[in-house]
């Protein structure tokens, strides 16, 4: 072979290295919900941020972190301020602009919560008639009877924080939110006893690191799909599970009786 050829040839197997090989580090940017993703002492912290740490750190992909409002985060991979966007729901509507990892790093389970001086038992729609319920602005609830329901009324808040404080001062009725994010957001403010929740879920849904729509990193979603994979089977990953289950001090669970 010339050896032009053979200079060409190195030139493109190198261009085609995976994202680790560039000089940039990888740009994630998500919204603290614990215990998936949070900040703790200045530093990212939680179940999917280690998860995903680990992997990219399998893979020798450097990270740059960075915590904005979801909307923010949204829009910094939409103009390219980002690389990756942790802990985002799938939706037909976003393959378009995003490239998702085949496997997912969490399920979530949208519940309903209360403050305990005024419970309200949920099991069906009509339970919420006339009700304001606290919502996240950007999120996503894939139980499409209840996103569209005019039954009721939403308000949104700037943060998850910032719809339990409403929902103990009775600004708001109820407050929608995933149940393990509810219960570890309620421990952390203090609230654990002043809450409950309604185990009638709203529905289920899994959490995914998505990437820019970049054939640069295509790779990269392949490779992290299959150390995640990977990853799931080892003891390291079950003891991450176990350090993050439920919290003492939690609200309690409202079962409602048939």
């Amino acid at each position: 072979m010339p050896l032009f050829q053979r200079h060409l040839i190195a030139t493109l197997l190198l261009s085609g290295l995976a994202f680790g090989a560039q000089a940039e580090p990888l740009r994630v940017v998500t919204e603290a919900w614990a215990p998936y993703v949070y900040e703790d002492n200045g530093k990212p912290a939680g179940l999917d941020y280690e998860i995903t740490a680990e992997v990219l750190r399998r893979l020798d992909i450097e990270v740059q972190w960075q915590f904005l409002p979801w909307k923010r985060c949204l829009l910094a991979l939409e103009q390219g301020q980002a690389d990756a966007i942790l802990d985002i729901f799938r939706l037909a509507e976003r393959e378009q602009q995003m490239l998702f990892v085949e496997e997912p790093l969490s399920e979530v389970q949208f519940v309903l919560f209360f403050s305990r001086n005024r419970p309200y038992p949920y099991r069906q729609l009509e339970d919420l008639r006339d009700l304001l319920i606290g919502t996240s602005p950007g999120y996503w609830y894939n139980d499409s009877a209840f996103r569209r329901s005019k039954l009721f009324s939403r308000e949104e808040a700037p943060s998850h924080e910032a719809n339990l404080g409403k929902l103990v001062r009775n600004r708001v009725d109820l407050v929608v939110n995933d149940r393990r994010a509810g219960l570890f957001l309620a421990a952390q403010l203090g609230l654990g006893q002043q809450l409950g929740y309604n185990t009638q879920e709203l529905g289920r849904d899994r959490l995914y690191l998505a990437l820019r729509r970049d054939p640069a990193l295509q790779t990269l979603a392949a490779d992290f799909a299959r150390e995640l994979r990977r990853f799931k089977h080892e003891a390291a990953y079950a003891k991450l599970q176990r350090r993050y289950a439920e919290p003492t001090h939690a609200p309690f669970a409202a079962v409602q009786r048939p």
